[in-house]
């Protein structure tokens, strides 16, 4: 009854509109059917698990089609196989699957029992009694004590804090680990114990049941007045009561309506590319199927009319049957079902078990494991892993994804005078002897703002002053000067905990007033008024009394923003302060300006009225404030401040080695433009060696496409393309001076003619504009063809679009990665999630395909894993397909040589074990384990990725090979044995040419064909391999004796016909001379193509193992390292305030209580030859936009965890040799080696992939160097080439072609 009870009342609120609430009153509440407190995550119980599972995995088409085809084999007149032949394999392969959902569901069980289960104090009658959590209502009061879970969504009614205060932890809700602050309604607050509790009897009403976590609507009635409730009332079930001994709260929301379960929905579900091939591939393969039948069907109908009618006095139809065409009929079902194996049964629980242990093999890699913060890679999803082997495009959030989120107060400029220096100049201030309060975590290295802090300065003063009250952040005071600081950004706490060491110290605060200690004196100012921060004020304010009762203004907030709201007289500041701000920009660090005003007592209550008036305004309440925030916002200028975001460790590195394998990284952030564009250049995405760096930054519809057709104009001028003539005066940032007419718009392939590289920066409002329809493809061909796209000022909307307009125009798979909940939307859009649990609590990570703690495991996980899947599921594809079709076309042949009679070629026993035991293991083995090259080599050669980005591994090309490789073995397992057996004897005479003999031989040699084939195809041989593949091959001779010995003949007569067949077939040599033949007839082609095929056209992962086989000695490690040259240009570092609204509401309110860089390569600009570029060509022409061009001049790191650089982007290791720089040093060139001259003078020297001059060379390959260190010091012209000549293949080649 519980049950249908909670699925009624989930019904009943999709049509609430809204919920009245009774305190303690369960018969008043019960009228509306509201939702208990027991929840259900799980699917299924003992009772539903059988026919709603079975339901589910009948939704499948296989599924269906397999039981279909049982049904089919019910009658007698069509089937000429026993029904198990199909129900073992379906039974198997649904009972795998239900394995599987079964084990999931009774976690989900085990968890929601718990949670039910829990205690809770209700009050009940007037007290208190533990009740279950699941046992909770709507209307009931609830007690709960410090570090108790919040029940479901209670209205909170009174605290044992003063004010009605308490202090919860939301980190189940949002990942947040610092303390918020709740407060009650001042009605309700004084109601502090069980007895007046008792006899409360408000009403609420408010909104429905929803999943916003960060709002609610309602209205408290009580003694015939009415109370406002926000969310600030508002204790949500998930939550931890933190420093409050107890408090008292009112049921709302229960069980599935809390706002946690209402955020608990599924994601979309993500299909790969070969997800949907496959599909696509099934229903070719059914429709092949149903042409076989069609043509054996014929074939039946003509031997039945020409042939069949000779014999019918001894051979007679069978009863129904009475003419050729109703026997053909039936023969055509019939061999439906015999040929029934070309659709793949277990192709999918195949797939799904490969997937598994991929998903392990990433949870369990420790060189994605952050020993700092214990936190391991997870793969949340077991669908997409092949898919990360076919990423082209990266979107990645800047704060907490390239940076480490963790802010350090820099430098500051005060009244025109800067201050801070490099941390490498000298050590670090000690602040100990100065202030007794200080941080020694703190560091900061110009002693000059120490020493004008001591002398008393008055604007140094009033500078940390604002710091140390312009804030919402906690204070906790373990004990006597040991301060722990709760903000909500690292911005502020880093701010407030400067303003602490310089001897200014936030203590605590009340609803009213904030203690501090200035100068050792202590000093407590009234808080009159908060100014909140949201997105779009980007500042905020407090507005303070101090003890002498002067009343002044303090601000803090972006400097684009406040500078608009300056005196006219602050200008001459202004300019020098906005110099230091483009200082600090180049330094890569974040900024912040900060400004005060002083008000008289006649401006304060003026202001304070309207305020008030807007504060109680029911409608456009927010758009009131922020008019009201406007009009008194009017300062003077006093400084700003430099953070410093450090990089994480190792980004450069990665976006360098992701950028050769041909990955094109789009940063998106809702940071500024010169932050974004400062971080570019730190993490090398932006280099002083690009050829233009456009800048958009249109706020109309025309300026934008204006722009953008300037952007794709000066790019085929600078490139040396066509349309030379339309070049303009190029402004700064790229930008080219308007025509007296506008630009056209770009030709369809235009850069496919153009060369050099290019980047482009857009702001927001630009952005807003390029996403329109008539503009969206202008926009995707000018940003795909440039190296590196910059998104500033962007909304998590925004992001989301940008990631969805890719997946439009380009037929790539994209990736998005990111830390916080802004990210969320545009982690959900892509193809790929990637959460980083970071800074910003876990929501990116919860709404994530796969997540670890730093950007730089994205490499691995691209480059190695995503590879290494995508191969294996290509691999094991192919063989799936090629060993199925090799089985089953052999009974398409054999009716052409039964009269079409649907006579099956094998023992029913075998046509049932064949899939789910002589070849199933082997083949998961190899989808699992196999790799072409090691770990290491994947993370040096990115180029080895492109094959995944082009598809080239398995596509309908490769289908249609291994089809037909499937149909070759069937001819030659057919014939071969038909045309030796056929005129066969035994030793005694007796003839070998009788259908059991030809059924276990062609069975054999079946088995042996496919054990041999799946050997040559494994690239990388386990323990688990040998065992399966040798394994399996031994359990078929053990299997068939076993069902042709004379045991299980006496016992099973009807059943097993084979009778000693086994053992009478496979002592006759010229049997065993026949399968040796059969075999080496199919592998011996197989052999002689993927010779030539190394010969003539080796792959790149052929390259590197044959490079890697041969060579004797150890790469020598390379460690070239250079500076970044100087960049010019202002670039405006980032407004640093990652805050959120609302905090300052919840104070007044008194509810708020309690790297080193690596140095970088860019290669001479050259066009590749190879033929992944070719393909990658072909693919781009066949697209609706033009092809990126950022194949050319990538650079690379000089090496990446080992040994061995990268392959160079430039270099050609698949086609014709190339030249390839290299470093020119004192020893000799190597033999078959050539010195010539760069074209160019601009060319970097590089350094050689391997001191070793005799290093082996391969046919058809170019260099094998892997990246080039660039030599900052200036571009060097005596800089040389080194070209390898080729040798000739020889045998040896057949040492590596199969490992």
């Amino acid at each position: 009854m519980q049950r249908f009870r909670f699925f009624l009342c989930v019904s009943c609120v999709s049509a609430e509109e809204e919920r009245r609430v009774r305190a303690n009153d369960r018969e008043y509440n019960e009228k509306f059917q509201y939702a208990s407190n027991c929840i259900m995550t799980s699917k299924y119980n003992i009772i539903t698990f059988l026919p709603i599972n079975l339901f589910e995995q009948f939704q499948e088409v296989a599924n269906t089609y397999f039981l279909f085809l049982l049904i089919l084999q019910l009658i007698p007149q069509i089937s000429s196989l026993s029904w198990f032949t199909t129900i073992v394999p379906l039974a198997l392969v649904l009972s795998i699957t239900a394995v599987k959902d079964a084990t999931d569901d009774y976690f989900r069980h085990k968890s929601d029992n718990q949670v039910n289960n829990r205690q809770s104090q209700v009050l009940i009658r007037g007290s208190l009694q533990n009740e279950k959590w699941m046992n909770v209502r709507v209307g009931d009061i609830i007690k709960l004590e410090n570090k108790q879970f919040v029940a479901a969504d209670l209205l909170l009614l009174s605290s044992s804090e003063p004010h009605g205060l308490c202090y919860i932890e939301t980190a189940e809700l949002d990942g947040e680990t610092n303390m918020k602050v709740r407060q009650s309604v001042s009605v309700t607050s004084e109601l502090g114990d069980s007895n007046n509790l008792a006899s409360f009897d408000g009403e609420v009403v408010c909104e429905p049941p929803n999943n916003k976590l960060d709002r609610f609507c309602g209205t408290l009635y009580w003694r015939e007045k009415k109370y406002p409730l926000t969310n600030q009332n508002m204790l949500l079930r998930g939550c931890v009561l933190r420093n409050t001994e107890a408090c008292y709260g009112l049921v709302i929301f229960a069980g599935p309506d809390t706002k946690l379960m209402q955020n608990s929905g599924r994601t979309k579900f993500k299909r790969t590319s070969i997800d949907r091939l496959m599909n696509t591939l099934v229903l070719w393969i059914f429709g092949f199927l149903v042409c076989m039948g069609v043509i054996l069907a014929v074939g039946n109908a003509v031997w039945e009319r020409e042939v069949g009618s000779l014999f019918q006095s001894y051979l007679p139809w069978d009863p129904p049957v009475d003419n050729f065409l109703f026997s053909a009929f039936l023969s055509f079902w019939s061999y439906v079902i015999i040929l029934n194996t070309v659709v793949p049964i277990s192709l999918y629980v195949s797939v799904e078990v490969i997937r598994l242990g991929h998903s392990y093999f990433i949870n369990w890699d420790q060189h994605m494991f952050c020993s700092q913060c214990n936190t391991a890679a997870e793969a949340r999803t077991t669908t997409l892993n092949e898919e990360l082997g076919q990423v082209e495009y990266i979107f990645s959030d800047k704060t907490g994804t390239l940076t480490q989120n963790i802010m350090i107060f820099n430098k500051c400029s005060i009244n025109g005078q800067t201050y801070g220096k490099c941390k490498n100049t000298e050590s670090g201030l000690d602040f100990t002897p100065f202030n007794p309060l200080a941080d020694p975590n703190f560091c900061f290295y110009d002693d000059t703002l120490l020493e004008s802090v001591k002398v008393g300065d008055l604007h140094t003063h009033e500078f940390f002053r604002l710091l140390s009250l312009c804030h919402t952040v906690m204070s906790e005071e373990k004990s006597e000067g040991e301060l722990l600081y709760k903000a909500q950004s690292p911005d502020e706490g880093a701010l407030v905990t400067a303003a602490r060491n310089f001897g200014f110290v936030f203590r605590s605060r009340t609803p009213g007033t904030i203690t501090t200690t200035e100068m050792g004196r202590p000093v407590t100012y009234t808080l009159l008024a908060i100014l909140d921060f949201n997105n779009i004020r980007k500042r905020m304010s407090v507005i303070v009394r101090n003890p002498e009762g002067k009343i002044r203004l303090y601000c803090k907030g972006a400097d684009t923003v406040l500078f608009e709201r300056l005196h006219p007289c602050n200008q001459e500041l202004m300019n020098i302060t906005s110099d230091h701000l483009n200082e600090y920009a180049a330094d890569g660090l974040r900024t912040l300006a900060l400004a005060y005003r002083d008000l008289s007592e006649d401006e304060w209550e003026t202001w304070s009225e309207s305020h008030r008036c807007a504060d109680k305004a029911t409608d456009c309440r927010e758009d009131r404030l922020a008019a009201t925030y406007e009009q008194i916002e009017q300062d003077m200028l006093l400084g700003a401040t430099a953070i410093e975001d450090k990089l994480q460790e190792g980004v450069p590195e990665t976006i360098a080695v992701l950028s050769l394998a041909n990955i094109k990284i789009w940063v998106l952030t809702g940071d500024k433009q010169e932050t974004a564009v400062n971080i570019g250049y730190s993490c090398k995405m932006l280099t002083d060696d690009m050829t233009e760096v456009f800048i958009i930054s249109g706020h109309t519809v025309q300026s934008v496409r204006q722009e953008l057709r300037s952007g794709w104009g000066e790019a085929c001028f600078m490139g040396n393309g066509f349309k030379e003539g339309q070049e303009g005066d190029v402004l700064a940032g790229g930008e080219k001076q308007p025509q007296c007419s506008p630009s056209p718009p770009p030709p369809p392939n235009f850069m496919e003619n153009i060369s050099g590289e290019f980047a482009l920066v857009i702001n927001g409002h630009s952005l807003a504009h390029a996403l329109e329809a008539d503009m969206e493809r202008e926009f995707v061909s000018t940003a795909c063809a440039c190296k590196a796209v910059i998104c500033c000022r962007v909304t998590p909307l925004q992001k989301a679009q940008v990631v969805e307009l890719i997946k439009k125009h380009k037929k790539a798979v994209t990736l998005a990665i990111g830390d916080g909940a802004n990210d969320v939307s545009m982690i959900k859009s892509a193809h790929i999630g990637v959460g980083i649990s970071g800074q910003e609590g876990i929501q990116a990570v919860l709404a994530s395909d796969y997540s670890f703690a730093q950007f730089r495991f994205l490499q691995r996980l691209l480059l190695v894993h995503g590879r290494w899947s995508y191969l294996r599921m290509c691999r094991f594809l192919c063989y799936f397909f090629y060993k199925n079709f090799a089985f089953t076309m052999v009974h398409f042949w054999f009716g052409f040589f039964c009269g079409f009679s649907a006579q099956t070629v094998y023992d029913q026993y075998f046509i049932t074990l064949y899939n789910i035991v002589y070849t199933s293991l082997p083949v998961l083995a190899m989808g699992i384990f196999d790799q072409d090259v090691p770990d290491q080599r994947s993370l040096e050669y990115p180029k080895l990725y492109e094959p995944g980005q082009l598809n080239l591994l398995f596509n309908k090309r490769q289908f249609f090979i291994c089809i037909a490789q499937g149909i070759y073995t069937s001819v030659v397992l057919f014939f071969v044995p038909y045309a030796v057996l056929s005129d066969a004897t035994q030793s005694t005479g007796v003839p070998l040419a009788d259908y059991q003999t030809f059924a276990v031989t062609t069975a054999t040699a079946l088995v042996i064909v496919v054990s041999v084939q799946i050997a040559l195809d494994t690239g990388f041989w386990t323990v688990f391999n040998h065992v399966f593949v040798w394994g399996s091959l031994g359990s078929y001779f053990t299997i068939m004796f076993a069902l042709h010995s004379q045991t299980l003949f006496r016992i099973f007569p009807n059943q097993f016909h084979f009778v000693g067949r086994a053992h009478s077939t496979l002592m006759q040599p010229v049997v065993w001379l026949t399968i040796a033949l059969a075999t080496a007839i199919c592998t011996v082609p197989v052999l002689a193509v993927r010779f030539l095929k190394l010969d003539l056209k080796p792959q790149l992962s052929d390259t590197v193992r044959y490079t890697q086989l041969v060579r004797q000695k150890k790469r020598k490690p390379l460690g070239r390292s250079g500076r970044l040259g100087a960049r010019g240009g202002s670039r405006r570092s980032g407004y640093a305030f990652a805050h959120q609204e609302g905090f300052g509401e919840l104070i007044t309110s008194g509810k708020n209580m309690r790297l080193s860089s690596l140095a970088l390569a860019t290669f001479a600009s050259r066009h590749s030859s190879s033929w992944i570029d070719t393909l990658r060509k072909k693919k781009h022409t066949h697209s609706h936009t033009p092809p990126s061009a950022s194949e050319e001049g990538s650079p690379a790191p000089t090496y990446v965890s080992g040994s061995i650089p990268p392959l160079s982007n430039s270099s050609s290791i698949l086609g014709g040799s190339q030249d390839t720089p290299i470093e020119e040093t004192g020893t000799a060139p190597a033999p078959n080696t050539q010195i010539v001259r760069p074209s160019s003078s601009h060319t970097p020297p590089s350094l050689a992939p391997d001191s070793d001059a005799a290093a082996p060379q391969v046919p058809g390959a170019g260099a094998l160097t892997s990246a080039a260190a660039k030599c900052h010091g200036g571009d060097s012209p005596g800089s040389w080439t080194l070209t390898l000549g080729s040798v000739q293949v020889s045998w040896r080649y057949l040492l590596f072609i199969f490992q």
